[in-house]
């Protein structure tokens, strides 16, 4: 089991904003591509793919389950759906996408759902985003250890979520990290503009690649094709012991999104 280190998220990218983003990332190389039913552009995100003509096993898909379709008997035909929008067969990795504590659904019912979608072949892989520690125990007690291949959670400079993180990595759960530049907030930060201007990097580059140091993979979206291509290089970015301690003072708890009917108690 494993999950890439870098790809292109598609959060908020919608109608033909999404497909020349998929487009572009693709013809600069990006092979992982992370959308969800909620986003609304699966659809999009399917044709920017089959237009490309980049071999289906060549990319890595993330799709994530909304809460509407959680239950037993709705979890697996909305993923064929999905399926159908994406032009695809399968995904390599299906995610819940909110754990929505109060919803109706069980952790047992969606979490067995899934682990079913993965037996039909419908996903090569299964995990979850956005939950705590107390919810992911629940949702390994399940599928058993080893299943869930991750957990995406909003982390940043700005929100380090260190206690969740640590709780993963005993786990083997790798940690996918959204809203690493934390809706551009870090991008105006002074120590990491320093960080920056030592490496000649953006301070985009910065934030993607401590994420990825921290073993951590990251999902950045753009629509310009410029930033989708400075990006990529923070995979050959490397800070050194100082840059990162440095960076490890910036922690604030900033969490941007926590929305009440969706989102846990926080660790």
């Amino acid at each position: 089991m494993s999950i890439p280190s870098f790809g292109l998220g598609t959060f908020r990218l919608t109608g033909q904003a999404v497909i020349d983003s998929v487009t572009s990332a693709l013809e600069l190389g990006y092979r992982v591509i992370d959308t969800a039913q909620i986003y609304k552009n699966e659809a999009e995100v399917g044709e920017a793919i089959a237009k490309s003509g980049v071999p289906r096993d060549e990319l890595f898909i993330t799709t994530k389950i909304w809460v509407e379709n959680y239950s037993a008997e709705k979890l697996v035909p909305s993923l064929r759906e999905s399926l159908s929008k994406l032009r695809t067969a399968y995904v390599d990795l299906l995610l819940i996408h909110w754990p929505a504590p109060g919803n109706g659904v069980e952790p047992s019912e969606y979490m067995t759902a899934l682990a079913e979608a993965k037996k039909l072949g419908l996903t090569r892989q299964i995990g979850i985003s956005n939950f705590n520690i107390e919810l992911t125990r629940q949702a390994i007690e399940v599928v058993g250890k080893g299943e869930i291949a991750t957990n995406q959670i909003e982390l940043s400079p700005y929100l380090q979520n260190r206690k969740l993180a640590a709780f993963l990595k005993e786990q083997g759960i790798t940690v996918t990290s959204y809203m690493t530049l934390a809706y551009g907030k870090v991008l105006k930060d002074p120590v990491l503009s320093e960080i920056a201007n030592k490496h000649k990097a953006t301070v985009a580059q910065v934030a993607l690649a401590w994420a990825m140091q921290l073993g951590y993979a990251v999902i950045p979206s753009s629509t310009k094709r410029e930033n989708l291509a400075s990006n990529l290089l923070a995979r050959s970015l490397r800070l050194d012991d100082d840059d990162m301690a440095r960076i490890a003072t910036l922690e604030r708890n900033g969490r941007e999104v926590s929305p009440d009917n969706l989102a846990p108690a926080w660790d």
